[in-house]
């Protein structure tokens, strides 16, 4: 591998771009039957356990790091966009599931050569809330030389001293398992079946992962790690 992209997959990137024209996002719908449920939480317990990480389903923010102070949207270079009433109720309602024990139909997979992945655990509607990409949050220049691939960003400051990313390595949810493709291939292109997409949110800087097309029962997540050299102008795609 080149090191020119050995660095681009160093840290993940969420795109700016969001609903297609005006439709409104999707909460996910949970499985049915509480086996299952369990199931696909067991599945993320044993990768969380793993990996040495816990589980969090938030932002975090722990002292050395960046505070949450940091976390302004209107610091994103070019602004972002801005959460919608109605897109923010599903993503209040997507958290309030979760903390009901009503997780995403997903389930943790090892794969020999991606290691730990994700598939879908039913079908999976476009423009559907996945979830959410969480960890800790810190300063991109306290991370330059960190090593891990799940680095996401989160805020693309004015100044570079201000850019944040998110950090999943101690603290995470599902989001860190999904795995990301290279868009500058065939292959990768067609696999890939989620975006993930910064929003102002009260304020503040998230990243949500969303289906941009249907997902069926046992598909494999994919989304794409080279999303940010692809933003529009705009913030809506065709």
């Amino acid at each position: 591998m080149e090191k020119s992209e050995s660095r681009r997959r160093k840290r993940r990137q969420a795109g700016l771009v969001v609903a297609k024209k005006k439709r409104k996002l999707l909460p996910y719908i949970p499985s049915e039957d509480p086996e299952s449920r369990m199931k696909q939480m067991a599945s993320l317990a044993t990768a969380l356990m793993t990996t040495g990480a816990s589980f969090s389903d938030n932002l975090t923010y722990y002292p050395g790091m960046a505070p949450r102070s940091a976390n302004r949207a209107d610091l994103e270079h070019g602004g972002m966009q801005l959460l919608s009433k109605d897109d923010m109720e599903t993503l209040s309602l997507c958290k309030r599931m979760m903390e009901r024990g009503q997780c995403p139909p997903l389930v943790v997979v090892f794969d020999p050569r991606e290691g730990f992945t994700v598939e879908a655990d039913r079908f999976i509607k476009d423009l559907t809330i996945v979830t959410e990409y969480c960890g800790d949050v810190d300063f991109l220049e306290h991370r330059e030389h960190d090593d891990g691939d799940s680095l996401m960003t989160l805020l693309s400051g004015k100044r570079p001293s201000r850019s944040l990313v998110i950090c999943p390595d101690k603290r995470s949810n599902i989001a860190r398992f999904i795995n990301g493709i290279n868009n500058y291939t065939a292959d990768g292109k067609k696999k890939q079946n989620l975006k993930c997409v910064r929003y102002d949110v009260d304020g503040e800087c998230r990243v949500l992962v969303v289906a941009n097309r249907d997902i069926s029962k046992g598909e494999r997540l994919y989304y794409d790690y080279n999303g940010h050299e692809h933003e529009y102008p705009t913030h809506h795609f065709v």
